[in-house]
C-alpha cells in the first residue's frame, strides 16, 4: 500500500518541479526511506502530510541591485525558502554562490527540515541565498551587496519567524554586514541572524560546530563496532569552515588527515595535516582568501592535483565537506575498493543517490548529512537561546551541549533504523525519526 502512495507522490512532485533535479533527488531519497511509516501510520496519508511537506510554505524571490567598485550597477537574484515551521521558526543558512538557484535552495531547505527535527530543538526548516559570487570581490563590494540583499530580506525574517545563518560564501564578514543593515532598518538589536561575532551576540564553538559535530557523529558510529579514530587515515574534501574544524577534531582524536581541497583541485599530504599545517590553511582561506594549491608550495612533500577530487586516495574514513553531489557512483566505488569503511557527510547531500546505495549495500558506516552535519544548526539554535537569555555560555559548556546533541542524533537514528528493520542504516533511521516528529506536529496543528 505504501509503495503505491510513495510512487504517486514522487510522480506528482516530478510533474510540478520538472527541472529541479537537486530538489527531486532530495525528495526521492526521503520518500524511499520513510515508506514503512505509512503502513504503521495510515493517518499521515489520510491527512496528506507528505503532500503538504514537499510544498514550501513560502518561496520569496527578489532582485538585488548593487554598485561595484567601478561604479557599474550589478543585479543578482535573491531567495528565501521558508519550507516548514511546524516545530519552530524557519532556520537555515544563506548561501552566496553562482550555482544557487531555486532547485538547489529547495533541496537544502527540504533537507533542513529533517536535520533540524533531529536536533530535538524547536526549529523549522528554511534556506536562502543568491547567485552572487563573493570570490574576487572587495570588502566594499561585499558590503554593498549584503546591504542590498538585506534591504529586501529584512521584511520576511525575525527572531520568532525566520533566523538565517551562514553557508557557502557567507561567513562572519557577510553576517556582520547583513546584521548591520537589518539593525539599521528595524531599529532593534535582536538575535535574528546566527553566526555572529562574539563581541555582538555570537556563540563560542559556532564556527567549529559543523566540523566538530560530524566527527562526534562519526565517533559514535565507530563505537558501534568497538573502534575509535586512533591511527585512522582520513580524507577530507573542502577547505572552508567545515573542513577546517573537521580536520582539527580528527587530529585531536588521533586520526591522520591527508587531503584537503577547493574548487580548483586537491592536495595530498602523506605526512598528515597537523596543527601547524592547519593553521596555514586557516590563514590562507580565511584571511588571504587564496587557493589550496599554495599549500603544496609551502609544504614541498605535499602533491597538488588540479581539477581532481580526493576520493582516489586510500583511506579508512572519508569526510566530504565541500558541496552537493561531489561523490558520484564511480568515486563511491573507488572509496570502497580502496578500503574506506566510514563516510560521514559534512556537506549537504554530497553523495549522489547511486553512491549512497553503494555505501549501504557494502554495509559500511555511512552518516548522511542531515544527521552527521546537524551540529552547525544545533549550535545556531544554542546561539538563539543565549541571545534570548541575554547571556553567553563558556566554550566548554557549548561544546558539551553540542556533543550531547550529536550523540542523541546518532542514537535516535541508530535505534529507529533497527526498529524499522534496517539495522545500521542511518539514512532510514534519520529520515524516519525526523519525519515522525514533523508529521505529528503537522497533524496536531490542522490543515495549515
Amino acid at each position: 500500500m505504501s509503495s503505491k502512495y510513495i510512487s504517486r507522490i514522487m510522480k506528482e512532485v516530478a510533474e510540478k518541479n520538472p527541472h529541479e533535479t537537486e530538489f527531486l533527488q532530495a525528495v526521492n531519497e526521503v520518500l524511499e526511506s520513510i515508506a514503512p511509516v505509512f503502513d504503521l501510520h495510515p493517518e499521515f496519508e489520510k491527512n496528506k502530510i507528505m503532500e503538504r511537506l514537499i510544498e514550501p510554505e513560502r518561496v520569496i524571490m527578489f532582485r538585488v541591485p548593487w554598485v561595484d567598485d567601478q561604479g557599474e550597477i550589478q543585479v543578482n537574484r535573491g531567495y528565501r525558502i521558508q519550507f516548514n515551521s511546524a516545530i519552530g521558526p524557519y532556520k537555515g543558512g544563506i548561501r552566496f554562490h553562482p550555482s544557487v538557484n531555486l532547485s538547489v535552495l529547495k533541496f537544502l531547505a527540504f533537507e533542513q527540515i529533517f536535520k533540524n527535527s533531529l536536533t530535538t530543538l524547536p526549529i523549522g526548516g528554511g534556506k536562502g541565498g543568491s547567485d552572487f559570487n563573493p570570490k574576487g570581490k572587495s570588502d566594499n563590494e561585499i558590503m554593498a551587496f549584503c546591504q542590498s540583499f538585506m534591504t529586501e530580506l529584512f521584511r520576511h525574517i525575525g527572531h520568532n519567524t525566520d533566523v538565517p545563518a551562514g553557508d557557502i560564501g557567507v561567513g562572519a564578514r557577510e553576517i556582520g554586514f547583513m546584521y548591520g543593515q537589518y539593525k539599521r532598518l528595524q531599529n532593534e538589536f535582536t538575535g535574528v541572524l546566527t553566526g555572529k561575532s562574539l563581541s555582538w551576540g555570537g556563540s563560542l564553538i559556532r564556527p567549529e560546530a559543523t566540523g566538530y559535530g560530524v566527527v562526534y557523529f562519526a565517533q559514535e558510529m565507530l563505537r558501534t563496532r568497538c573502534e575509535n579514530f586512533e591511527g585512522k587515515i582520513c580524507v577530507v574534501s573542502g577547505s572552508g569552515n567545515v573542513a577546517q574544524y573537521t580536520i582539527e577534531k580528527l587530529n585531536e582524536f588521533g586520526a591522520k588527515v591527508v587531503t584537503v581541497s577547493d574548487s580548483d583541485g586537491f592536495i595530498y599530504d602523506p605526512k598528515g595535516i597537523d596543527e601547524c599545517k592547519l593553521a596555514f590553511i586557516k590563514e590562507l582561506k580565511n584571511v588571504r582568501r587564496g587557493r589550496i594549491k599554495e599549500y603544496a608550495c609551502e609544504f614541498k612533500h605535499a602533491t597538488y592535483y588540479p581539477c581532481e577530487n580526493p576520493w582516489g586516495i586510500k583511506c579508512d574514513a572519508a569526510f566530504p565537506c565541500a558541496t552537493q553531489n561531489e561523490i558520484d557512483v564511480t568515486a563511491a566505488q573507488t572509496l570502497l575498493d580502496n578500503g574506506c569503511y566510514l563516510v560521514a557527510e559534512g556537506a549537504n547531500m554530497p553523495t549522489c543517490q547511486e553512491g549512497v546505495n553503494a555505501f549501504i549495500k557494502a554495509g559500511i558506516l555511512y552518516g548522511p548529512g542531515k544527521a552527521a552535519n546537524a551540529g552547525g544548526v544545533a549550535t545556531s539554535a544554542l546561539e538563539m537561546s543565549q541571545n534570548s537569555l541575554r547571556l553567553s555560555w563558556c566554550r566548554s559548556e557549548v561544546d558539551q551541549k553540542l556533543q550531547a546533541i550529536m550523540v542523541s542524533i546518532h542514537n535516535t537514528a541508530y535505534e529507529t533504523a533497527a526498529k524499522y528493520g534496517c539495522p545500521g542504516n542511518y539514512v532510514v533511521g534519520s529520515n524516519i525519526a525526523g519525519f515522525l516528529k514533523i508529521a505529528k506536529a503537522m497533524t496536531e496543528q490542522g490543515v495549515v
